[in-house]
């Protein structure tokens, strides 16, 4: 256990950048921005590795190993966004509690579902953190911070991406049978 009594940095304190240059008031709202992201993308991270680990049936191999690479690229945006955060002088968030408590998107509950009400649990939330995300860029934009926005854009393309492909394994075309379905 630590024996430090203060904290280097308190959580929501934001100190500018002198490599970045980016002013303090401008880099509060980027941190608050990339951490409400950071939270938000945890939460879909642990929701499709729920999906992941408990996926069956026909094509229970192709979502499993799906589920599983979105979540590797879920995890590395989050990366992505915590150094950033980090980066413009603030404290990246953490812990588990405190993803929920502060993300914008709302998970489903502990239960397990069949895939189909799974996955569009799932496509549901892309979908708000697609806009999330559309909006964060804009305001690094509007903030002149550009490598944020072309960070949030590289994140941005994944995103849409894999609710792109999650979008298509809830269409009604398949190749499992009639009667395997009944």
């Amino acid at each position: 256990m630590s024996t430090q009594k203060q904290a280097r940095q308190r959580y929501g304190d934001v100190h500018e950048s002198e490599a970045l240059r980016v002013p303090e008031e401008k880099a509060e709202q980027l941190v608050d921005a990339l951490n409400s992201d950071l939270a938000a993308t945890y939460v879909l991270y642990h929701q499709i590795k729920k999906h992941h680990w408990l996926v069956e049936g026909a094509e229970f191999l192709d979502i499993h190993e799906y589920l599983g690479e979105v979540a590797a690229d879920l995890e590395e945006g989050a990366d992505v966004l915590a150094e950033r955060a980090q980066a413009l002088g603030g404290v990246p968030l953490s812990g588990g509690a405190n993803y929920e408590e502060h993300a914008p998107v709302t998970p489903e509950d502990a239960d397990a579902y069949d895939i189909r009400t799974s996955l569009a649990h799932d496509l549901e939330m892309f979908g708000d953190i697609t806009e999330q995300l559309r909006e964060h860029i804009q305001l690094a934009n509007n903030l002149g911070d550009y490598n944020t926005e072309e960070q949030l854009r590289d994140i941005l393309e994944d995103v849409e991406e894999h609710g792109h492909h999650i979008e298509h394994y809830l269409e009604d075309d398949t190749l499992v049978t009639s009667e395997t379905l009944e």
